[in-house]
């Protein structure tokens, strides 16, 4: 038996998760960038028609939903025993990821169905580079630490990672995006300046985050990562539960600008809406942990998903001309995203033990590349569903004023489908089996197996499963001060 890694500390540095949480604002750069501004540029850019640019969008993000697979079977496959399982990704991927954001936003006008050649090309390279970079990246959270508070702090820094990136697009370029503008010169030198930028946080991260969880088997076969798979219901069903949230949320993502621009007549909020964003996940990445403590993971998901749904009906039923009401109900939807996809990276994390504890094979890999499998179809199906939307209603790309159901259409893409997308996502994680409780016992486990075996395991040893089942007669000690973080 080869062991990776023996020891682990069971309180990660603040160093470390800054460092983790650069890592995604790294990622962001390209994804981020290419979910907020793609479409706009592909329509009023590119000059490719709005149809056309969904049905790229939609068939180029399902490749890159089988791109995670592949990539998940890499990583289960790779192992450094200088850098480890998941850093080398980040060491030698990352640049050629930031290049071919640069290549994506420079389609050469050569006629419509060159455009449309190299618009595939470009954007299916992106996302497997992508897929090969964040695939590594996210399941490193589930290497670093078996601790349910520890990876909701790894969680809530990679929010607020992707978020800064996020809000600096926002209040600095999205407010550039109008018809008057040389759009093409702007995104070239933006993502050009994201090489250097995104270069230097992908390092940070690669020299800061450290695999602390020891693995009996450093390389996973095929046969064990579909035995794992088959396994784990709860990673199934919160498959499920994020396909169907990411659709609701690529959608308003997809036309948010175009909501704020030709429905509202407000651009220059979109700069505040990320102003807004800044503060609301700062405020909640310093009370996640606390909420998972008191409600847990499960129950924080769920009124994150309840308060997206109410923000998404004010957006799609209040009038063009209530501009202020419009604009809380966009704030009420990023409250709800920001909770629910700081919740459900630890959601995720926390499969891995489940399936470690099934199958007696722990796979980070193909975990994570499942899930973002899932994620990066209900991407694909969300985005598609706005331009659809949007060539349904008519959009005139380049006009500043739009037709009645091309507004419509906007506000549909923008309200109604992230509030029922996210009404049914709740609906399933209801049902999700794997609480906060039932995780700590099989961590219990799993370390109760490595000390029958004569191993060390990696985290809280201490804790078997005689003083859980203590524990769970007392459950008041869960929210005591002292509480160790395998019982947060």
């Amino acid at each position: 038996m080869t062991t990776a890694v023996t020891t682990s500390p069971s309180k990660l540095s603040l160093r470390a998760i800054i460092g983790y949480g650069a890592g995604d604002a790294a990622n962001n750069l390209a994804f981020t960038t290419a979910t907020m501004f793609l479409l706009v540029y592909y329509t009023d850019v590119a000059g490719i028609g709005a149809a056309a640019a969904g049905t790229l969008l939609l068939v180029v993000r399902i490749f890159d939903a089988f791109a995670d697979i592949f990539a998940g079977r890499m990583v289960d496959r790779a192992y450094s025993k200088r850098f480890g399982k998941f850093r080398p990704f980040l060491l030698f991927g990352s640049l050629p990821l930031l290049l071919l954001s640069v290549a994506t936003f420079s389609v050469p006008q050569i006629g419509e169905s060159g455009m449309l050649l190299y618009a595939y090309l470009t954007y299916a390279a992106l996302g497997l580079s992508y897929s090969l970079v964040n695939i590594p990246y996210g399941s490193l959270a589930g290497a670093m630490t078996r601790s349910a508070g520890e990876r909701a702090k790894l969680a809530s820094a990679r929010t607020v990672g992707g978020m800064l990136v996020g809000a600096v697009l926002g209040i600095f370029v999205a407010p550039l995006v109008t018809p008057d503008r040389d759009l093409q010169s702007l995104f070239t030198f933006m993502t050009l300046g994201f090489v250097v930028v995104g270069f230097g946080l992908y390092m940070w991260t690669f020299f800061t985050a450290r695999e602390n969880v020891v693995r009996d088997v450093p390389k996973v076969s095929m046969r064990q990562s579909f035995g794992i798979l088959k396994s784990n219901r709860p990673l199934l069903m919160l498959c499920l539960s994020s396909f169907v949230f990411l659709t609701g949320m690529l959608a308003l993502s997809t036309v948010q600008l175009y909501y704020l621009r030709d429905v509202l007549h407000a651009l220059p909020l979109y700069a505040a809406l990320s102003i807004v964003q800044i503060v609301v996940t700062l405020a909640l990445a310093g009370v996640v942990p606390s909420i998972v403590r008191r409600f847990g993971k499960r129950n924080g998901y769920i009124a994150g998903g309840a308060v997206m749904v109410l923000g998404g009906l004010i957006v799609f039923l209040t009038p063009p001309s209530a501009v202020w009401l419009a604009f809380g109900g966009l704030v009420l939807t990023q409250v709800g995203i920001a909770l629910v996809n700081m919740l459900v990276w630890a959601l995720e994390a926390d499969t891995v033990e489940y399936g470690e504890w099934k199958t007696g094979v722990r796979a980070e890999g193909i975990i994570y590349a499942l899930f973002s499998f899932t994620r990066k179809t209900g991407q694909a199906v969300g985005g598609a569903l706005a331009a659809y939307a949007l060539a349904i209603g008519g959009y005139a790309a380049g006009s500043a004023t739009q037709s009645t159901s091309a507004e419509w259409a906007i506000r549909g893409a923008a309200g109604a489908l992230p509030a029922l997308a996210a009404l049914i996502a709740v609906a399933i994680i209801f049902f999700y089996p794997l609480t906060d409780a039932r995780h700590r016992e099989i961590v219990a486990e799993i370390a109760e197996r490595r000390e029958q075996r004569g191993e060390s395991d990696p985290i809280e040893p201490t804790l078997s499963s005689a003083a859980f089942r203590a524990d769970a007669q007392n459950p008041a000690a869960a929210d005591s001060p002292n509480t160790t973080p395998a019982q947060s």
